[in-house]
């Protein structure tokens, strides 16, 4: 009796399995026929609960807004450069030279920029550079159509500069970064963060009162003399467009 139930299952087996088989058979020659198209509409339904929805389209509008408001300060920033551009160039007279900066040595050594303008347009050795803020530093080479300007953070660079909150003069020294050092001969000064420096009234090499920057940070007496460093007014890094002064000191 237990023979004739195995016999009768597994022949029912059989019969299920051929059906399964023939099932499968038919489903793979129906999506050969139709080319996959089963398959796409399958996962459009299994997937379509995770569609975009609601939050997704507020991350969306969220990055917009956020794209706008980069782009528009861009637009501010571009709109503010070249008013001062402008405004250099049409303050040019002929006690000053406008001209475009083309090269920047900003190495520890080498803090220079380079003019499009050279002896042909007037410029000489010498001559002050100011730019957006204040002084720059100094042309200390010419070619025909070109100059050369050792800027304030250069270690070459020494200014005599002018506290005027505390009326006293001062030595600004380039250090090869972007914070020249103030030295003030003597240690009991009472220099503060945020006092502005101007170029010295006894300035030799520079028209006086020009403005340069304001302490940023103060340092340790040293050999009697108090120390600071000083944050420049005109940033070299961001200028395009200078005046060259023809004054002569």
């Amino acid at each position: 009796m237990l023979g004739i139930r195995r016999i009768s299952t597994s022949r029912w087996w059989h019969k299920k399995k051929s059906w399964i088989f023939f099932v499968i058979f038919l489903f793979l020659v129906f999506v050969r026929i139709s080319k996959g198209s089963i398959y796409k509409d399958f996962y459009y339904f299994i997937s379509k609960p995770f569609w975009p929805g609601q939050f997704q389209k507020e991350v969306i509008l969220e990055s917009l807004e956020q794209e706008s408001f980069i782009k528009l300060n861009l637009l501010k920033k571009d709109n503010i450069r070249l008013r001062k551009i402008l405004y250099l160039q049409e303050s040019s007279n002929s006690d000053s030279i406008s001209a475009a900066v083309i090269s920047r040595k900003t190495g520890s050594w080498w803090r220079q920029i380079v003019l499009n303008k050279g002896s042909k347009d007037g410029v000489e050795i010498g001559s002050t550079v100011i730019g957006p803020g204040g002084l720059l530093g100094r042309v200390n080479s010419t070619s025909l159509l070109t100059s050369s300007v050792v800027l304030l953070t250069s270690p070459q660079s020494k200014v005599g500069v002018w506290l005027d909150r505390i009326q006293i003069n001062g030595l600004l020294v380039g250090s090869g970064d972007d914070y020249p050092n103030l030295i003030l001969y003597s240690k009991d000064v009472d220099i503060k963060v945020g006092d502005f420096i101007s170029s010295s009234p006894a300035s030799t090499l520079f028209p006086p009162n020009i403005p340069i920057g304001i302490v940023h940070s103060i340092g340790e007496p040293f050999k009697g003399k108090k120390t600071a460093k000083i944050l420049l007014l005109a940033k070299p890094h961001a200028i395009d467009w200078v005046q060259v002064l023809k004054v002569k000191i």
